[in-house]
Protein backbone atom coordinates (compact mmCIF):
# COMPACT_ATOMS: atom_id res chain seq x y z
CA UNK A 1 0.00 0.00 0.00
CA UNK A 2 2.91 2.35 0.91
CA UNK A 3 4.09 2.29 -2.95
CA UNK A 4 0.64 2.00 -4.22
CA UNK A 5 -0.16 5.27 -2.82
CA UNK A 6 2.98 7.27 -4.06
CA UNK A 7 2.49 5.51 -7.38
CA UNK A 8 -1.43 7.09 -7.68
CA UNK A 9 0.19 10.64 -6.50
CA UNK A 10 2.11 10.65 -9.38
CA UNK A 11 0.00 9.24 -11.60
CA UNK A 12 -2.69 11.70 -10.33
CA UNK A 13 -0.34 14.19 -11.00
CA UNK A 14 0.38 13.38 -14.63
CA UNK A 15 -3.88 13.29 -15.01
CA UNK A 16 -3.89 16.85 -13.52
CA UNK A 17 -1.29 18.21 -15.96
CA UNK A 18 -2.75 16.46 -18.84
CA UNK A 19 -6.56 17.63 -18.59
CA UNK A 20 -5.13 21.01 -17.45
CA UNK A 21 -3.22 21.70 -20.26
CA UNK A 22 -6.10 20.43 -22.61
CA UNK A 23 -8.29 23.58 -21.48
CA UNK A 24 -7.73 26.88 -23.17
CA UNK A 25 -5.96 29.30 -21.45
CA UNK A 26 -4.40 26.74 -19.03
CA UNK A 27 -1.57 26.31 -20.63
CA UNK A 28 -0.06 29.34 -19.36
CA UNK A 29 -0.90 28.31 -15.53
CA UNK A 30 1.38 24.92 -16.12
CA UNK A 31 4.32 26.86 -18.20
CA UNK A 32 4.37 29.92 -16.28
CA UNK A 33 3.04 30.49 -13.45
CA UNK A 34 3.55 26.93 -11.97
CA UNK A 35 7.12 26.71 -12.65
CA UNK A 36 8.17 30.10 -11.09
CA UNK A 37 6.10 29.21 -8.46
CA UNK A 38 7.77 26.32 -7.57
CA UNK A 39 11.19 27.86 -8.03
CA UNK A 40 10.46 30.54 -5.29
CA UNK A 41 9.22 27.62 -3.22
CA UNK A 42 11.81 25.86 -3.63
CA UNK A 43 14.18 28.28 -3.44
CA UNK A 44 13.54 29.95 0.05
CA UNK A 45 12.63 26.11 1.29
CA UNK A 46 16.18 25.32 0.64
CA UNK A 47 18.11 28.39 2.13
CA UNK A 48 14.95 28.01 5.06
CA UNK A 49 16.27 24.63 6.23
CA UNK A 50 20.02 25.08 5.25
CA UNK A 51 20.23 28.36 7.70
CA UNK A 52 17.78 25.83 10.47
CA UNK A 53 20.60 23.24 10.52
CA UNK A 54 23.18 26.22 10.62
CA UNK A 55 21.48 27.85 14.00
CA UNK A 56 21.30 24.64 15.76
CA UNK A 57 23.90 24.20 18.56
CA UNK A 58 26.40 21.12 19.09
CA UNK A 59 26.88 20.59 22.04
CA UNK A 60 29.06 17.73 21.84
CA UNK A 61 32.02 17.12 19.49
CA UNK A 62 30.28 14.23 17.66
CA UNK A 63 32.66 13.44 14.59
CA UNK A 64 32.79 9.89 13.13
CA UNK A 65 35.37 8.00 13.31
CA UNK A 66 36.59 5.00 11.89
CA UNK A 67 40.37 4.78 12.16
CA UNK A 68 43.39 5.38 14.17
CA UNK A 69 43.11 9.18 15.77
CA UNK A 70 46.08 11.22 15.98
CA UNK A 71 48.31 9.93 18.73
CA UNK A 72 51.81 9.57 19.35
CA UNK A 73 53.95 10.65 16.45
CA UNK A 74 55.06 6.97 15.78
CA UNK A 75 51.73 5.80 15.29
CA UNK A 76 50.07 6.01 12.23
CA UNK A 77 46.93 8.78 11.82
CA UNK A 78 44.22 7.71 9.90
CA UNK A 79 43.62 11.03 8.48
CA UNK A 80 40.49 10.49 6.28
CA UNK A 81 38.53 8.59 9.27
CA UNK A 82 39.75 10.89 11.96
CA UNK A 83 40.65 14.27 10.84
CA UNK A 84 42.24 17.04 12.78
CA UNK A 85 43.01 19.41 10.68
CA UNK A 86 40.33 21.75 8.55
CA UNK A 87 41.98 20.12 5.40
CA UNK A 88 41.92 16.69 6.28
CA UNK A 89 37.63 17.44 6.85
CA UNK A 90 37.48 19.31 3.70
CA UNK A 91 39.27 15.96 1.62
CA UNK A 92 36.96 13.44 3.63
CA UNK A 93 33.75 15.67 2.83
CA UNK A 94 34.68 15.83 -0.54
CA UNK A 95 35.59 12.04 -1.04
CA UNK A 96 31.92 12.28 0.80
CA UNK A 97 30.24 14.23 -1.16
CA UNK A 98 31.65 13.55 -5.03
CA UNK A 99 32.44 9.66 -4.32
CA UNK A 100 29.84 8.27 -1.40
CA UNK A 101 32.89 7.08 0.65
CA UNK A 102 30.83 5.79 3.12
CA UNK A 103 28.74 3.82 1.39
CA UNK A 104 31.57 2.33 -1.00
CA UNK A 105 32.92 1.21 2.33
CA UNK A 106 29.41 0.28 4.24
CA UNK A 107 28.97 -3.60 4.56
CA UNK A 108 25.47 -5.48 6.21
CA UNK A 109 25.95 -8.16 8.69
CA UNK A 110 23.45 -11.36 7.84
CA UNK A 111 22.19 -13.93 10.83
CA UNK A 112 21.91 -17.03 9.28
CA UNK A 113 20.95 -20.35 10.56
CA UNK A 114 23.24 -22.41 12.44
CA UNK A 115 23.71 -19.48 13.99
CA UNK A 116 25.97 -17.98 11.24
CA UNK A 117 26.98 -14.20 10.37
CA UNK A 118 27.99 -13.18 7.07
CA UNK A 119 29.12 -9.57 6.32
CA UNK A 120 28.50 -7.95 2.55
CA UNK A 121 29.57 -5.40 0.89
CA UNK A 122 27.35 -2.81 -0.61
CA UNK A 123 29.21 -1.85 -3.81
CA UNK A 124 26.37 -2.67 -5.91
CA UNK A 125 24.08 0.23 -3.66
CA UNK A 126 26.75 2.26 -4.15
CA UNK A 127 27.38 1.89 -7.86
CA UNK A 128 23.09 2.33 -8.64
CA UNK A 129 23.56 5.45 -6.35
CA UNK A 130 26.47 6.50 -8.24
CA UNK A 131 24.82 6.07 -11.80
CA UNK A 132 21.47 7.56 -10.22
CA UNK A 133 22.89 10.82 -9.02
CA UNK A 134 25.48 11.34 -11.63
CA UNK A 135 23.25 11.06 -14.34
CA UNK A 136 21.20 13.66 -12.63
CA UNK A 137 23.43 15.80 -12.50
CA UNK A 138 24.40 15.62 -16.42
CA UNK A 139 20.58 15.58 -17.31
CA UNK A 140 20.17 19.21 -15.24
CA UNK A 141 23.39 20.97 -16.62
CA UNK A 142 22.31 19.20 -20.02
CA UNK A 143 19.39 21.12 -20.29
CA UNK A 144 20.66 24.12 -19.96
CA UNK A 145 21.12 23.95 -23.49
CA UNK A 146 17.08 24.98 -23.36
CA UNK A 147 17.37 27.91 -21.49
CA UNK A 148 20.87 29.98 -22.74
CA UNK A 149 21.10 31.15 -26.22
CA UNK A 150 23.85 30.80 -27.98
CA UNK A 151 24.58 27.66 -26.07
CA UNK A 152 28.78 27.89 -24.91
CA UNK A 153 30.83 25.63 -26.22
CA UNK A 154 31.12 23.79 -23.10
CA UNK A 155 27.47 22.75 -22.88
CA UNK A 156 27.76 21.73 -26.44
CA UNK A 157 31.21 18.63 -25.63
CA UNK A 158 28.99 17.75 -22.68
CA UNK A 159 26.28 16.99 -24.95
CA UNK A 160 28.50 15.52 -27.63
CA UNK A 161 30.09 12.91 -24.43
CA UNK A 162 27.11 12.29 -23.33
CA UNK A 163 25.58 11.23 -26.38
CA UNK A 164 28.27 8.84 -27.46
CA UNK A 165 27.69 11.08 -31.20
CA UNK A 166 31.28 9.09 -32.62
CA UNK A 167 29.36 5.73 -31.92
CA UNK A 168 25.56 6.58 -32.67
CA UNK A 169 23.83 5.77 -35.69
CA UNK A 170 20.74 7.55 -36.49
CA UNK A 171 18.73 9.96 -34.86
CA UNK A 172 18.24 11.60 -32.60
CA UNK A 173 21.30 10.73 -30.77
CA UNK A 174 20.89 8.02 -27.39
CA UNK A 175 21.91 10.25 -24.69
CA UNK A 176 23.85 7.37 -21.78
CA UNK A 177 22.32 9.37 -19.19
CA UNK A 178 18.68 8.60 -20.00
CA UNK A 179 19.55 5.20 -19.77
CA UNK A 180 21.74 5.67 -16.77
CA UNK A 181 19.25 7.08 -14.59
CA UNK A 182 16.18 4.89 -15.26
CA UNK A 183 18.54 1.77 -14.48
CA UNK A 184 19.73 3.75 -11.25
CA UNK A 185 16.37 4.41 -10.14
CA UNK A 186 14.88 0.76 -11.26
CA UNK A 187 17.99 -1.09 -8.87
CA UNK A 188 16.66 1.27 -6.22
CA UNK A 189 12.87 0.67 -6.04
CA UNK A 190 13.86 -2.90 -6.72
CA UNK A 191 15.80 -2.74 -3.77
CA UNK A 192 13.09 -1.43 -1.62
CA UNK A 193 11.06 -4.40 -2.67
CA UNK A 194 13.36 -7.50 -2.73
CA UNK A 195 15.11 -6.75 0.58
CA UNK A 196 12.79 -7.01 3.39
CA UNK A 197 14.24 -5.06 5.80
CA UNK A 198 14.53 -1.98 3.81
CA UNK A 199 10.90 -2.74 2.80
CA UNK A 200 10.08 -3.19 6.26
CA UNK A 201 11.65 0.81 7.17
CA UNK A 202 10.55 1.92 4.00
CA UNK A 203 7.42 4.92 4.11
CA UNK A 204 5.49 6.66 1.30
CA UNK A 205 7.55 9.31 1.52
CA UNK A 206 10.77 6.72 0.35
CA UNK A 207 8.71 5.39 -2.43
CA UNK A 208 7.04 8.83 -4.18
CA UNK A 209 10.14 10.75 -4.79
CA UNK A 210 11.26 7.74 -6.99
CA UNK A 211 7.78 7.77 -8.87
CA UNK A 212 8.04 11.34 -9.26
CA UNK A 213 11.69 11.02 -10.66
CA UNK A 214 11.41 7.82 -12.77
CA UNK A 215 8.00 9.79 -14.29
CA UNK A 216 10.07 12.72 -15.41
CA UNK A 217 12.60 10.86 -16.96
CA UNK A 218 9.94 9.05 -18.50
CA UNK A 219 8.68 12.22 -20.26
CA UNK A 220 11.23 13.30 -21.10
CA UNK A 221 12.37 10.35 -22.88
CA UNK A 222 9.32 9.70 -24.56
CA UNK A 223 9.24 13.62 -25.95
CA UNK A 224 12.71 13.22 -27.57
CA UNK A 225 12.67 9.47 -28.87
CA UNK A 226 9.02 8.81 -29.53
CA UNK A 227 6.68 11.95 -29.46
CA UNK A 228 8.89 14.17 -31.33
CA UNK A 229 6.22 14.98 -33.64
CA UNK A 230 4.06 15.87 -30.78
CA UNK A 231 5.92 18.48 -29.52
CA UNK A 232 7.34 22.33 -31.08
CA UNK A 233 11.06 22.53 -30.25
CA UNK A 234 11.17 25.95 -31.31
CA UNK A 235 8.73 27.29 -29.06
CA UNK A 236 9.24 25.68 -26.36
CA UNK A 237 13.18 27.03 -26.83
CA UNK A 238 11.43 30.19 -26.91
CA UNK A 239 8.97 29.70 -23.91
CA UNK A 240 12.18 28.63 -22.09
CA UNK A 241 14.56 31.17 -22.59
CA UNK A 242 11.91 33.86 -21.46
CA UNK A 243 11.14 32.03 -18.13
CA UNK A 244 15.37 32.63 -17.77
CA UNK A 245 14.45 36.99 -19.09
CA UNK A 246 11.43 36.88 -17.27
CA UNK A 247 9.49 37.44 -20.05
CA UNK A 248 7.64 34.32 -20.87
CA UNK A 249 5.73 33.81 -24.06
CA UNK A 250 3.58 30.82 -25.34
CA UNK A 251 3.38 31.77 -29.03
CA UNK A 252 1.57 28.28 -29.90
CA UNK A 253 0.35 24.68 -29.30
CA UNK A 254 3.24 23.19 -27.79
CA UNK A 255 1.96 19.93 -27.05
CA UNK A 256 0.30 17.83 -23.44
CA UNK A 257 3.57 16.22 -22.95
CA UNK A 258 5.30 18.82 -22.57
CA UNK A 259 3.37 20.40 -20.02
CA UNK A 260 3.22 17.18 -18.16
CA UNK A 261 7.17 16.99 -17.86
CA UNK A 262 7.42 20.90 -16.56
CA UNK A 263 4.54 19.93 -13.90
CA UNK A 264 6.15 16.87 -12.62
CA UNK A 265 9.39 18.94 -12.09
CA UNK A 266 7.49 21.86 -10.62
CA UNK A 267 6.35 19.31 -7.78
CA UNK A 268 9.66 17.54 -7.59
CA UNK A 269 11.00 21.09 -6.81
CA UNK A 270 8.42 22.27 -4.78
CA UNK A 271 8.73 18.61 -2.76
CA UNK A 272 12.60 18.95 -2.56
CA UNK A 273 12.66 21.37 0.80
CA UNK A 274 10.37 18.88 2.84
CA UNK A 275 11.68 15.92 2.13
CA UNK A 276 14.45 13.61 2.76
CA UNK A 277 15.89 14.87 -0.39
CA UNK A 278 16.84 17.53 1.53
CA UNK A 279 20.49 15.30 2.05
CA UNK A 280 21.67 17.38 -0.89
CA UNK A 281 22.30 20.29 1.62
CA UNK A 282 21.85 18.60 4.88
CA UNK A 283 25.32 16.47 4.23
CA UNK A 284 27.22 20.06 4.47
CA UNK A 285 25.47 20.51 8.02
CA UNK A 286 26.22 17.18 9.56
CA UNK A 287 28.48 17.59 12.71
CA UNK A 288 29.45 14.02 12.37
CA UNK A 289 31.37 14.65 9.21
CA UNK A 290 32.15 18.77 9.34
CA UNK A 291 33.86 18.60 12.55
CA UNK A 292 37.40 17.68 13.31
CA UNK A 293 37.88 14.78 15.59
CA UNK A 294 40.28 16.91 18.03
CA UNK A 295 38.73 16.81 21.20
CA UNK A 296 41.80 16.07 22.67
CA UNK A 297 43.90 19.10 21.60
CA UNK A 298 40.81 21.39 21.65
CA UNK A 299 37.89 21.81 24.31
CA UNK A 300 34.71 21.81 22.50
CA UNK A 301 32.05 24.62 24.45
CA UNK A 302 28.65 23.61 24.65
CA UNK A 303 27.21 26.90 22.76
CA UNK A 304 23.60 25.87 24.87
CA UNK A 305 25.63 26.77 27.90
CA UNK A 306 24.25 29.86 29.38
CA UNK A 307 26.96 32.30 30.80
CA UNK A 308 25.02 33.39 33.82
CA UNK A 309 25.06 30.03 35.15
CA UNK A 310 28.04 28.94 37.07
CA UNK A 311 29.65 25.52 36.94
CA UNK A 312 28.32 22.98 39.93
CA UNK A 313 31.17 21.35 41.08
CA UNK A 314 30.32 17.93 42.87
CA UNK A 315 31.64 18.83 45.98
CA UNK A 316 29.06 21.95 45.76
CA UNK A 317 26.08 19.71 44.67
CA UNK A 318 26.99 16.95 47.60
CA UNK A 319 27.29 20.12 49.97
CA UNK A 320 23.85 20.64 48.88
CA UNK A 321 22.14 17.66 48.94
CA UNK A 322 24.01 15.28 51.23
CA UNK A 323 21.18 15.26 53.47
CA UNK A 324 19.27 14.01 51.35
CA UNK A 325 21.67 11.84 49.65
CA UNK A 326 22.75 9.72 53.03
CA UNK A 327 18.90 9.34 53.40
CA UNK A 328 18.87 7.83 50.57
CA UNK A 329 21.51 5.34 51.49
CA UNK A 330 23.79 7.27 48.64
CA UNK A 331 27.83 7.28 49.72
CA UNK A 332 29.33 10.40 49.99
CA UNK A 333 32.45 12.00 50.79
CA UNK A 334 31.93 13.93 53.36
CA UNK A 335 29.76 13.11 56.42
CA UNK A 336 27.57 15.57 57.67
CA UNK A 337 27.94 17.24 60.96
CA UNK A 338 27.02 15.80 63.85
CA UNK A 339 23.15 17.76 64.94
CA UNK A 340 22.98 19.82 68.38
CA UNK A 341 20.74 17.20 70.33
CA UNK A 342 23.17 14.68 69.48
CA UNK A 343 26.47 16.81 70.67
Amino acid sequence: MKYAFSFLAVLALVLIAWLGSMIPGMQYLFGVAIPYLAILIFLGGFVYRVVQWAKSPVPFSIPTTCGQGKSLDFIKQDKLDCPTKTSEVVARMFLEIFAFRSLFRNTKSELHEGPKITYESSRWLWLAALLFHYSFLVIIIRHMRLFLNPVPQWLQFLDFLDAGAMLQVGAPLLYASDLAILAGILFLFGRRLVNRNVRYISLANDYFPLFLIFAIAATGILMRYFLRTDIDIINIKELLVGLVTLSPVINAEIGSIFYIHVFLVSALLIYFPFSKLMHMGGVFMSPTRNMANDSRAKRHINPWNDPSIKPHSYAGYEDEFREFMVDAGIPVEKELPPKKDEE
